[in-house]
């Protein structure tokens, strides 16, 4: 075969080397997209089996950037010598030892795990069967007035759902029987750290305000984008993925004022037109049964200044209002359940290519949100309670773990009478709305 003597050299530019690090990125994101796109079509396949090769990419891919994200923490805090790093405190230290015989490892595979010595881990073995407040291995299990197995029902219930906050924990054991105060559900849960979020300034009220007094009265509509993948930003210009399918999905949610029921939601591919949002609104409207006096939207580009969506509320009988963004009484309602749609009825979920799954998912979610999630405004009140004007749950006779707890004495709010004898014991029932582990379905039984 006949070989050039004088073979072409690749010419680089003099700065190449100036623009490596920025080419990384490029290469990563551009790698990120291609697999998202190339997954979408696969989640959006006839054969179940190349839907769920996409589902298992997905899910390894989720698995290698947290193994990259423990290595990366991992490798910082062993920069410091082992008589230097933060101590784990007690509690702590029993969750390793229980890791610890859960995964079968050695004293060596424990230490480099979590970045202690061997001597260390073995000191902790020896010395478990201490007890008193000094014990260097204790149980989350802070001093109450409560028996110790209502402590231990808090603290499982917590860990089961950790995305709940202390005031709603404490309304749904109500709805299930115990009346417990949110301070004294505070001291059963784990101090876990949470991050503190700056409240906006106060804002003047508007001088027209649309106040609803029954269901049906004062609905709100309103579009979000839900991200794939964990966010949207990229490395090149304009620094952000195209805000449509596969990189996010546009939700369009309806949610009645009064009883904070959410009426209908779905989800698009790109942002919904204006004649989309109609017929969105219209099956809304024949679901329910009832048609809203007012309904509240920003001034989007699909009810603002577009004269078709004025039209189609005259046409129903809908006097449709145009919220301000900030301002108290507006929008808030229903911005507000979009954040909990995000942070908690799809928080730590891998967010589906495919629409029929995710249909399925927010379904799940607002059933359960409008069946079993107690609402703050609504004073422990479901949506689905104040819609349907049922009785609350948390008005029922409820169960006194305390043996010497006076009849007469009142409870936390609300105040309602004890069911059978003072000193019951009961057992804790955690169901999951269709297995969904961040959908908890909360139950007391009174142990026999």
């Amino acid at each position: 075969m006949w070989k050039s003597t004088n073979p072409r050299k690749l010419v680089l530019p003099t700065s190449w080397s100036h623009g490596v690090r920025s080419a990384l990125l490029h290469v990563v994101s551009l790698a990120q997209y291609a697999a998202v796109y190339t997954r979408s079509w696969a989640a959006e396949s006839r054969n179940v089996r190349v839907r769920l090769k996409a589902d298992k990419d997905q899910l390894q891919q989720e698995v290698a950037l947290l193994r990259a994200e423990i290595r990366l923490k991992d490798a910082r805090m062993s920069c410091l010598p082992a008589l230097r790093r933060p101590h784990y405190p007690p509690a702590e230290r029993l969750e390793i030892l229980e890791l610890r015989a859960a995964r079968g490892w050695s004293l060596e595979q424990t230490a480099d795990a979590f970045l202690v010595t061997p001597a260390t881990i073995r000191s902790w073995i020896n010395r478990l069967e201490e007890t008193g407040p000094k014990a260097l291995v204790q149980l989350r299990t802070p001093v109450n007035k409560f028996p110790d197995f209502v402590r231990y029902a808090v603290q499982r219930l917590q860990s089961l759902c950790p995305a709940l906050g202390k005031k709603k924990l404490a309304d749904i054991l109500a709805r299930a029987g115990l009346h417990l105060g949110v301070s004294t559900v505070a001291r059963f849960r784990s101090d876990i750290p949470r991050p503190t979020h700056l409240l906006a300034d106060a804002t003047t009220s508007p001088s027209r305000i649309v106040t609803a007094d029954r269901p049906n009265h004062v609905w709100h509509v309103d579009l979000t984008t839900i991200p794939t993948q964990a966010g949207f930003w990229c490395s090149w210009l304009p620094c952000a993925l195209p805000h449509c399918w596969p990189f996010c999905w546009w939700v369009v949610a309806l949610l009645d004022h009064y009883s904070r029921r959410v009426m209908d939601c779905a989800a698009f591919r790109q942002a919904p037109t204006a004649v989309a949002l109609r017929c969105f609104l219209g099956r809304a409207l024949r679901a329910a049964g009832a048609t809203p006096r007012y309904l509240i939207s920003d001034k989007g580009s699909q009810f603002w200044p577009t004269a078709g969506y004025q039209l189609w509320c005259r046409r129903n009988g809908i006097r449709p209002r145009f919220g301000a963004v900030g301002k108290c009484g507006s929008i808030a309602v229903l911005e507000r359940w979009i954040k909990t749609l995000k942070y908690d009825l799809l928080h730590g979920l891998q967010i589906p290519l495919r629409h029929a799954t995710l249909q399925q998912e927010l379904r799940l979610g607002i059933d359960w949100y409008n069946e079993h999630r107690p609402h703050m405004t609504l004073k422990g009140r479901t949506p689905n309670e104040v819609y349907f004007r049922r009785s609350p749950a948390h008005r029922r006779p409820r169960l006194e773990p305390r043996p010497h707890w006076p009849r007469g004495s009142p409870c936390t709010r609300p105040q309602v009478l004890i069911a059978g004898k003072p000193g019951s014991h009961f057992t804790l029932e955690v169901q999951f709305q269709a297995g969904q582990r961040h959908l908890p379905i909360v139950a007391l039984r009174r142990a026999s």
